[in-house]
């Protein structure tokens, strides 16, 4: 059994922050996105392209390079984020546990990640082509005290799950490694850890419990507009370093995002749709 740190609770007063329900973020869309300089591009589309100059030659650039899809592939992953009448997005239905939970046949990714880390914003992100699709963010650290189910057509479901350190739930192991352990649909735990302070020690607790689950996981890097490249470098390659020593479960690449630029975001949905077996990709890596 793993212990994280407990619960002080949502502090009264709390404001949250609906998502807009009328126009699109001008960069949700890869069309929009291919209208840009080139450069920014590659860097939105493929965040790793920006550290890449900072890297020192021994390194081994390919260990950054292992999901490496093409724009088409992207565009179609992004089709799947369009919701319509047969292909509807929606939340689901938020759970305390894992027996609240519906049983719901499509494949299932999670989010995990101490509070503030950003998991709810990502989710956001996501989810910006269909804005009508509510996912709160609180200014207060751990407002996520459930488990929020939102379902993806018949495709896949994507969950958010509560945040641990500080503000986490009282029962937050309790909650969530049933889940972990459990859920006979869920394909791919997204473990997220904040780009500009790098690895903590309830990350690495968390990834000690993602180990110990066997189920396989991926380090996904949030807020990489946030510290210097410099900074930023630093932290890829000691979260890189500890997924080479001490992961058998993790995937060997860490995604890097930033919800606020939407940089890496068109990445993760082409993953998300790739690992739940939702379009078939024509290449995934870099050659």
């Amino acid at each position: 059994m793993i212990c994280l740190l407990p619960s002080r609770g949502l502090l009264p007063g709390t404001q949250l922050c609906s998502v807009p329900r009328q126009r699109l973020h001008k960069l949700a869309s890869l069309q929009n996105v291919r209208m840009l300089r080139p450069k920014k591009v590659q860097s939105l589309l493929y965040p790793f392209s920006q550290m890449e100059p900072y890297l020192d030659r021994s390194v081994d650039r390919s260990q950054f390079q292992h999901f490496h899809p093409s724009v088409e592939d992207m565009m179609k992953a992004e089709t799947l984020f369009l919701s319509s009448p047969s292909h509807k997005i929606d939340y689901r239905i938020s759970a305390e546990r894992l027996d609240h939970v519906p049983v719901l046949k499509p494949p299932e990714v999670c989010f995990i990640g101490r509070s503030n880390v950003g998991k709810s914003s990502l989710i956001r992100a996501l989810f910006s082509l269909t804005p009508e699709v509510e996912v709160r963010v609180s200014k207060t650290p751990g407002h996520t005290k459930k488990m929020n189910f939102f379902q993806v057509g018949r495709a896949f479901t994507i969950v958010d799950m509560p945040g641990y350190g500080h503000r986490s739930p009282k029962d937050f192991v309790d909650m969530v490694e049933p889940y972990l352990f459990t859920r006979e649909n869920l394909v791919r735990t997204f473990l997220l850890v904040d780009g500009s302070v790098g690895l903590q020690q309830a990350d690495l607790i968390a990834m000690e419990m993602c180990e110990e689950i066997r189920r396989p996981y991926v380090m996904v890097l949030t807020k990489i507009d946030k510290p210097g490249n410099g900074t930023l470098l630093r932290n890829l390659m000691s979260l890189q370093d500890t997924v080479r020593r001490n992961t058998t479960s993790c995937f060997p690449q860490p995604l890097l995002i930033s919800s606020l630029n939407f940089c890496g975001i068109y990445l993760l949905r082409c993953f998300i749709a790739h690992v739940t077996g939702s379009i078939s990709l024509t290449d995934t890596s870099l050659s």
